[in-house]
């Protein structure tokens, strides 16, 4: 039974299979595939235009595939677009402009879809708030409205809206390119304690320092292609392709 269990549990969360994204004529994602496992903290690099946030969003089913599979749970979420809703409470997502309800509060906007989707009851739904808001350093909040906030501080609402639902997996898309530098260093740091606790996140970032110190793995994308795929250690010290190179060699100077 123990070897059984240990199977199931190295299975991957997510399995990307062959995914393609085109607009119009144009291909913006070329039959990429990878996996997700358990504990991953995968962050995915790249220049602006690779095509690095079509695939978070192709992911989430924000962006309908145009081929290919997302695996969870062994069904291809492609073809069941009525486990929609149950797929994003176990695949979450962060975005770049936080998207907030700005007509309720802090604790409202934790609190909604644990309400409307989980459906739990709103006090139930306010103590799981409350709990990943005072995680996230935000709890004092609770009352305040989005526009009373910094960029950072809805950030870090956001984060805590997406931890409420509790998923799988969370996946961040750009999640410090709105904020000022004081803000990015705020945001990091939740992102920093999220890995070690062992969160499985998929990051697109251009923080490249922050990608080296806290990814158990790098995508680099180029042109809608994975480059490369591996430890942080190979892509920023031994990348096996020279497009990988010249792409760090471009963003470190």
């Amino acid at each position: 039974m123990e070897k059984i269990n240990n199977a199931v549990k190295q299975q991957p969360i997510l399995k990307i299979r062959n995914l393609v994204k085109c607009f119009g004529n144009r291909e913006i994602l070329k039959s990429i595939s990878f996996d997700v496992s358990h504990g991953d903290v995968i962050c995915i690099i790249g220049a602006s235009g690779s095509g690095k946030s079509t695939l978070l969003r192709c992911i989430n089913l924000l962006e309908t595939p145009t081929s290919g599979e997302i695996i969870h749970d062994e069904r291809n979420i492609v073809e069941e677009y009525d486990r929609l809703t149950l797929y994003r409470t176990k695949v979450g997502m962060v975005f770049q402009q936080f998207n907030l309800f700005n007509n309720l509060t802090v604790l409202e906007n934790c609190m909604v879809g644990l309400v409307k989707v989980l459906k739990q009851d709103k006090q139930t739904a306010k103590q799981t708030a409350i709990k990943f808001l005072e995680k996230v350093g935000m709890a004092a909040y609770i009352n305040a409205k989005p526009h009373q906030l910094s960029g950072g501080q809805k950030q870090r609402v956001a984060i805590a809206r997406a931890l409420a639902i509790q998923p799988q997996v969370l996946l961040m898309d750009e999640p410090t390119s709105a904020l000022d530098t004081q803000m990015v260093g705020e945001v990091l740091a939740v992102m920093r304690e999220l890995a070690k606790e062992g969160l499985t996140m998929l990051i697109v970032t251009h923080e490249i320092a922050f990608a080296r110190e806290v990814a158990s793995r790098i995508i680099y994308v180029e042109d809608g292609v994975i480059v490369e795929d591996s430890t942080p250690d190979v892509i920023f010290n031994h990348p096996n392709d020279p497009r990988t190179k010249a792409f760090l060699s471009r963003v470190s100077n």
